[in-house]
């Protein structure tokens, strides 16, 4: 992205030379013509009122052209009448602000009172400027949106490569694990604990696997998975460990990414204390469109291993998806996610 503002600034500067250059080009014409006809005053004059409005008509377009494209976009905005307006302002400022600096000046670069007549001409050519640079200011900020979509794709591509490779790198054969894991329930039958240990292990391998093919699954479904999630968790960690699932009925066929629940749930589990005297406890609940995973924290000692990108890829994963942003939320006390539930359209 910083290469695409870097030639932004160098488009922008071009364009304002350009731009001064042909607006004064009439007065550049009429001063080689009065090279070897005026009088040496006469002449001065004319040279000090040629580089006035070349520097002036210069600043103006860089300067708008600046704003139009860079500055207004640095300003939040919460809705388009404001953005309008901001920009509707800013323009009238900066009109009024260079002619009438304009008029100001013109006496201290040439020694005589600018008429009413010629200031009312030359505000007359500030204006046109003024319209033309909007276009041109449009112009450049669709060139740039456009930029910046070829580069994310191009990202997104790379991506999306890299993500076939590592799935194929880590691709096993399903028939073979769910043999196995049959063959492991028939050994350990007389253990209903640990039978039911690798039923709920069955389902999870099973879920992922179906949901691997699918960008959004019912969160009904996102649960039931969490659900065995949890009991594996439960059997290492036992009354340490706590959940508690707070969902209106109406969210339960809203759709989510799959294992977003799983990946915040084993966030918590890693990054905080979990023992007799400091168990953790994981709240999801539902409110306002929105679900919420929240826990106390109670930081490790010693943090487990980890590539520390799980929230990272899910904010991206959820953008890329749904078209809404995931708002993690911490304080001294608590760390929230907010996972955006609004029906997508």
């Amino acid at each position: 992205m910083q290469r695409v503002k870097k030639v932004k600034l160098q488009e922008i500067l071009k364009i304002a030379v350009l731009i001064a250059v042909l607006v004064t080009l009439p007065l550049t014409l009429s001063l080689f013509k009065s090279v070897w006809f005026t009088d040496e005053l006469f002449l001065k004059d004319l040279i000090n009122d040629f580089i006035l409005k070349l520097l002036f008509f210069f600043l103006f377009s860089w300067i708008t052209l600046q704003f139009n494209t860079i500055w207004i976009y640095k300003i939040p905005k919460e809705s388009k009448f404001i953005d309008l307006g901001l920009r509707f302002i800013g323009n009238l400022i900066l009109l009024v602000a260079t002619t009438t600096l304009f008029s100001k000046l013109n006496p201290y670069f040439v020694d005589k009172v600018i008429s009413e007549r010629e200031a009312g001409f030359v505000n007359s050519i500030f204006i046109v400027v003024h319209i033309i640079i909007l276009f041109i200011s449009r112009i450049l900020r669709l060139q740039i949106i456009q930029r910046e979509s070829v580069l994310e794709n191009e990202y997104l591509k790379q991506q999306n490569l890299e993500n076939e490779l590592t799935a194929l790198k880590n691709q096993i054969n399903p028939h073979f694990l769910f043999n196995s894991l049959n063959s492991l329930n028939y050994l350990i039958r007389d253990n209903k604990e640990a039978t039911q240990f690798v039923k709920k292990l069955s389902f999870m391998y099973r879920y992922i696997l179906q949901s691997g093919d699918r960008n959004l699954v019912l969160l009904k479904e996102e649960l039931k998975f969490l659900e065995s999630y949890t009991y594996l968790i439960k059997t290492r960690y036992r009354n340490r460990f706590l959940i508690e699932i707070n969902i209106d009925d109406t969210y339960l066929e809203r759709r989510i990414p799959p294992l977003a629940l799983q990946l915040l749930v084993e966030n918590a589990v890693k990054h905080n204390e979990i023992s007799e005297t400091n168990p953790l406890k994981v709240i999801i609940y539902s409110d306002n469109d929105s679900l919420y995973v929240e826990n106390k924290i109670r930081a490790r000692s010693s943090l487990a291993e980890g590539t520390g990108s799980g929230l990272l890829n899910l904010y991206k994963r959820y953008y890329m998806i749904r078209k809404q942003k995931i708002v993690i939320d911490r304080n001294n006390e608590f760390f929230r996610v907010k996972l955006p539930l609004n029906k997508m359209s």
